[in-house]
């Protein structure tokens, strides 16, 4: 319990500095020292860090990609699917308070790195903002994702 505890005070917006954790994509900030892949897949040739438990499936990616489901259920199915299992806590100290997230998407697409940033915002009280954009970047709707492949699966 005490750990917990001790974390939490440890990850309080007042101890926050310009060196914490923000996102960004592999075109942006893929070179970063601290970048970590939070997507499904990464550029060829990564040799970067990698953090699947964050990933969306390629179910859910391609559901996204293809119009089947809308940014609202896409937001509620990445939540149960991959948020809820996991505790912010935990992951931000995997990550380290100075990791910069990366997956595809150009900044303000719409893109499930902003959805962690919102996560341990609203659950640790951390500001986690888009790489080069005062308070986050905006997310676009669904429809204009860029960057993200296109998986290739017929479930």
């Amino acid at each position: 319990m005490s750990e917990i505890v001790l974390e939490a005070v440890l990850y309080q917006p007042e101890n926050m500095s310009e060196m914490d954790m923000q996102t960004s994509s592999f075109a942006r900030s893929g070179s970063h020292p601290r970048a970590v892949a939070i997507s499904r897949t990464q550029p060829r040739g990564w040799t970067g860090r990698v953090y699947e438990p964050l990933a969306p499936s390629w179910r859910l990616v391609q559901e996204a990609k293809s119009g089947a489901i809308d940014e609202d259920e896409y937001i509620r199915r990445y939540r149960a699917e991959v948020l809820s299992k996991l505790d912010p806590v935990r992951v931000y100290a995997d990550l380290g308070d100075d990791a910069v997230l990366l997956c595809w998407e150009n900044s303000g697409a719409f893109c499930h790195r902003r959805l962690v940033a919102e996560w341990f915002e609203d659950r640790l009280g951390v500001s986690v903002p888009e790489v080069g954009e005062e308070g986050g970047a905006k997310q676009a709707r669904l429809g204009e994702w860029t960057g993200c492949p296109t998986p290739d699966i017929q479930k």
